[in-house]
């Protein structure tokens, strides 16, 4: 019987990584083996320095192999809160190079674009960047393109948004070695409905509608849309009613049907969502921040993000410090 050729995964995990990231990629090679009766997959788990590292759920991972050890995985993915960073940048960017070169496809999942990107590995190519972190990711790395797609596959940089799409990814990874029977069964296993693949969009929470189910009216969609691609520079309701050939009035009913707010206060609610996302995962004064979300007034920004999230931005920022101490240096800081 010839000899099974062994796809390596390596997970390089940073303080505060999000446990289900690694589980739900781990899980789903390990079934692929148990159902194929081979050892086609194996992973290692990997720390920039050989150690013992806690996750975001506060349970601690043995990394036993240290980065500059890691012996030519198939694949290495980054796993990171988004503050995660290297204690030794630039001789562990130089270390991912060099496992590149020798043919390594390097990745991320969720929080761990933001290490990945900041070793300059990945300029020029398209990132998958989960929803939450978009707004602080595009002000910090302005000249990448983040993308909203699940899983993004970009000339040997592989990048997905969460857990789920880690799970998607695995599958597609079963697939390719051990066929699509196998990689249903693996979905069948775990009660996955549906692989997704390159090209799929993140799906948002949004409010339920009083039409039933997850979805927005489509007016209310349609205005939705608009007030997302004008949260630096606000569009008025009267201009959204005109681009929709409606009224204002006809606009305001919609929203107060399908979310029990004004379009106003909707509007700001998406701008205070996105300003926290700043507030809690970049270093952003203040004044970045309020220009970013479309407010001339720092002031005003401040008084608007109290009302939504019942603190000031400085004490949130504050409240996200005190669980994630490095060096016993709050990240980020002011």
């Amino acid at each position: 019987m010839p000899e099974i050729k062994t796809t390596t995964i390596g997970f390089l995990l940073f303080p505060g990584f999000p446990m289900a990231c690694l589980t739900s990629m781990i899980e789903p090679l390990r079934a692929a083996n148990e159902i194929s009766g081979t050892r086609v997959f194996r992973w290692l788990l990997v720390g920039e320095h050989a150690e013992r590292i806690m996750s975001s759920a506060d349970v601690g991972f043995d990394a036993p192999v240290a980065l500059a050890e890691c012996d030519n995985p198939d694949l290495l993915f980054l796993l990171s809160a988004p503050t995660g960073v290297f204690r030794h940048p630039r001789a562990s960017a130089a270390i991912l190079r060099k496992l590149a070169r020798h043919g390594t496809v390097l990745g991320a999942i969720s929080g761990g674009v933001f290490p990945l990107v900041r070793t300059g590995l990945m300029i020029g190519r398209t990132v998958s960047v989960h929803w939450c972190y978009e707004t602080a990711f595009r002000a910090a790395f302005p000249d990448i393109h983040a993308s909203d797609d699940v899983i993004v596959m970009d000339r040997a940089r592989y990048t997905v948004s969460g857990a789920a799409a880690a799970f998607d990814l695995a599958l597609r990874l079963v697939q390719d070695r051990l066929g699509a029977d196998i990689a249903h069964e693996v979905a069948c296993w775990f009660q996955h409905p549906l692989m997704r693949g390159q090209g799929v969009r993140q799906r948002l929470p949004t409010a339920e509608s009083a039409m039933g189910g997850d979805g927005l009216p489509e007016l209310v969609s349609r205005c939705v849309t608009l007030f997302a691609g004008r949260m630096q520079d606000p569009v008025s309701i009267a201009e959204v009613a005109q681009l929709n050939g409606v009224t204002p009035r006809q606009i305001e009913r919609a929203f107060k049907r399908a979310t029990g707010l004004s379009p106003t206060h909707f509007y700001r609610s998406m701008r205070m969502k996105l300003a926290r996302q700043m507030v809690v995962y970049s270093k952003n004064s203040m004044a970045d921040i309020s220009a970013a979300v479309g407010y001339g007034s720092a002031a005003t920004m401040v008084a608007h993000y109290r009302q939504a999230h019942g603190l000031t931005p400085s004490a949130d920022r504050q409240r996200a410090n005190a669980f994630r101490v490095e060096g016993n240096a709050p990240i980020p800081s002011m």
